[in-house]
């Protein structure tokens, strides 16, 4: 059986999908961070699957043959944390990630309670360094 993608870009409203958030400082803080990655890499903020909201896009290919499309960069206001997407595998990540703030690491995301408990440049760094090693990395991205 072939892989299939599950997380592709939709046609869904990224407002009604923050609307739909309970937690008003969550819904807040997503506002904000809409704004944030559209500033950062010149993209429209667009749904990926139910509940990531996406910047811009590239075409990945593993050496395994799996392949597929993601966002360049992205976040989920999820209820617990608001999970944010960078690069996987971009080695100057760890070096910012050391200035901003409190947060918690996981595989591919970087996890954060409120806005308020980081600094807003270097997550703007973070987001403009994950696009560019992505652009490098995949040309055409």
């Amino acid at each position: 059986m072939a892989y299939r993608q599950k997380t592709k870009e939709t046609d869904h409203s990224v407002v009604e999908f923050i609307e739909s958030v309970e937690n008003p400082k969550k819904r807040d803080d997503a506002y904000n961070l809409v704004d944030i990655f559209s500033d950062a890499t010149g993209y429209d903020a667009k749904m990926w699957g139910p509940s990531i909201i996406g910047f811009g896009s590239y075409h990945y290919k593993y050496e395994s043959g799996h392949e597929g499309d993601a966002p360049l960069v992205g976040f989920s206001p999820r209820k617990a944390k608001i999970s944010l997407y960078f690069a996987p595998g971009d080695p100057n990540r760890e070096e910012l990630l050391k200035h901003l703030g409190k947060h918690t690491t996981g595989k591919g995301c970087v996890y954060i309670n409120k806005l308020a408990d980081i600094e807003i440049d270097v997550l703007k760094k973070l987001i403009t360094q994950s696009v560019q090693y992505l652009q490098e990395k995949y040309p055409g991205a």
